[in-house]
Order: structure tokens, then C-alpha cells, then sequence
């Protein structure tokens, strides 16, 4: 089986992915680092949480061989469904876990780690989001791919603010989901390993920093406030998202 663990960016993505990872390596499946090893995948697997990146068929032909060879793993994404993608969730070859966060504190965070990372003499992927319009655009992108995975049926949606304040509801959801023994004494050091205030900022792999809920209502104007209210307004309400 072949898991697919997608997210908005910022959105606890790489915490979730981990996660998922680690419950499905507890149970048994195979450690998709070594997959990518194994079977020469390091132009379709990047970063160290082997991100997929375009859910091409290409890409996915890649990744389908070793699991249709009795490999169970997990592989990150943060892009939209694809009909390639669809068409392998439509014969249970593929299951695509999705987690997404308010678009106004995920847009903060990106333009913050950006920015960080610019000063560093390291940009890295939100580097470009140089002013406030930029981030904004940027947002509505995933909020466009958040549409498309929450149109999947076959997908288990979460949301960040849910797993940091209801962790225990969220992992168990996320067990049952894996089709993972909710009794096996394997599963509860790995949900310990990530439960909130356990996983620490920098934490190879997580991309874990503040995740402060709402913490766009400090750290941006009411302007700001006011134009993500309106560029959003499509999307909060349905995201359960306060305006």
C-alpha cells in the first residue's frame, strides 16, 4: 500500500507526515528513506521527508512499483489531486491523508520562515513571498488545492488547530484510517513521540516552529487582516475558520 501524506504548507505537514510514517514502520511497512534507497528513487523523492512533489504520472509510476511489490510506505506531497492520482485512490492503490491549517496563520508562517531564511544567506521555498500580496497570492494557491482534496471522498482530512488541542481523537482517526491495530503496543510510542510539547522546534524533519492558533491576530495589521478577510472569505467559513 502506498500512503500519501499531503498538507498546506506551514500546516504541521511535515509533523503529520512523520507521524504517519512512523505508525506505518511500527506496523510493520518499510521506511520510505530506505525505500527511496532501494529502488533509485532520489529524482522523484526529495528532502528528507520524501516529497513526491507533482502528483505527475511519472511520479507516481515510480513510487507504485516498490508498493505493488508488497511495500507498505508513506510519501509527502503538498500538491493538488491530479487524475493519475485519483485514478489509483479510485483502486485503493493509493491513500491520501490531508491536513490544512487557517490560511492566515499558515500565510505568517510562510512569509516569517522566508524571510528568516533569506537573512541566513539560505533561502529556501517562501524566500520569494518578499512583501504581504506576494504571501497572499501564494495562499489562495493551496487554498485552491485545499478545494481539490477536500472534494476526495476517499481522503482523511484533518486539520492542524484539531490535532494540536484533540491529539489523542486525531491519531486515533489516523490509526483507524491506516487500517493499523489500535491495541498494538508498537502504535503508542510513536503517538507519544509526536503528541504536542513533545516534538520540538527544529526536530529534523517536522518543519515544527511556533503553530501558535491565530496568531496572524498579532502579527499582522488590521489592513492586512482585513484583505485576508476578503481574499479568503470563499474558503474560511467551509474550513470552519472564524472570520
Amino acid at each position: 500500500m502506498l500512503i500519501l501524506s499531503v498538507g498546506m504548507p506551514r500546516a504541521g505537514s511535515g509533523w503529520y507526515y512523520n507521524l504517519t510514517h512512523d505508525l506505518i514502520t511500527a506496523a510493520g511497512g518499510q521506511d520510505a528513506r530506505q525505500i527511496r534507497q532501494r529502488y533509485h528513487l532520489g529524482r522523484i523523492l526529495t528532502q528528507v521527508n520524501c516529497n513526491i512533489g507533482a502528483l505527475t504520472p511519472w511520479r507516481l509510476a515510480g513510487v507504485l512499483i516498490p508498493s505493488l511489490l508488497g511495500n507498505t510506505f508513506v510519501v509527502k506531497a503538498h500538491a493538488a489531486p491530479t487524475p493519475a492520482a485519483h485514478a489509483l485512490i479510485r483502486r485503493s492503490l493509493l491513500r491520501p491523508v490531508y491536513i490544512y491549517r487557517d490560511p492566515r496563520d499558515a500565510l505568517l508562517s510562510a512569509y516569517d520562515n522566508g524571510q528568516r531564511a533569506l537573512r541566513k544567506g539560505n533561502p529556501n521555498a517562501f524566500s520569494h513571498l518578499t512583501d504581504f500580496d506576494k504571501a497572499v497570492e501564494f495562499m489562495l494557491e493551496y487554498l485552491r488545492i485545499w478545494e481539490a482534496w477536500m472534494a476526495c471522498e476517499q481522503a482523511l482530512h484533518t486539520r492542524f488547530e484539531a490535532l494540536l488541542t484533540d491529539y489523542d481523537a486525531e491519531a486515533a482517526r489516523l490509526v483507524a484510517f491506516l487500517g493499523l491495530d489500535a491495541a498494538d503496543p508498537a502504535l503508542r510510542p510513536v503517538i507519544d513521540k509526536y503528541r504536542p510539547g513533545q516534538v520540538q522546534p527544529g526536530q529534523k524533519g517536522t518543519h515544527f516552529n511556533q503553530g501558535r492558533i491565530g496568531r496572524f491576530r498579532e502579527k499582522t495589521t488590521p489592513e492586512q487582516q482585513q484583505v485576508m478577510a476578503e481574499k479568503f472569505a470563499p474558503y474560511l467559513s467551509r474550513m470552519g475558520y472564524a472570520g
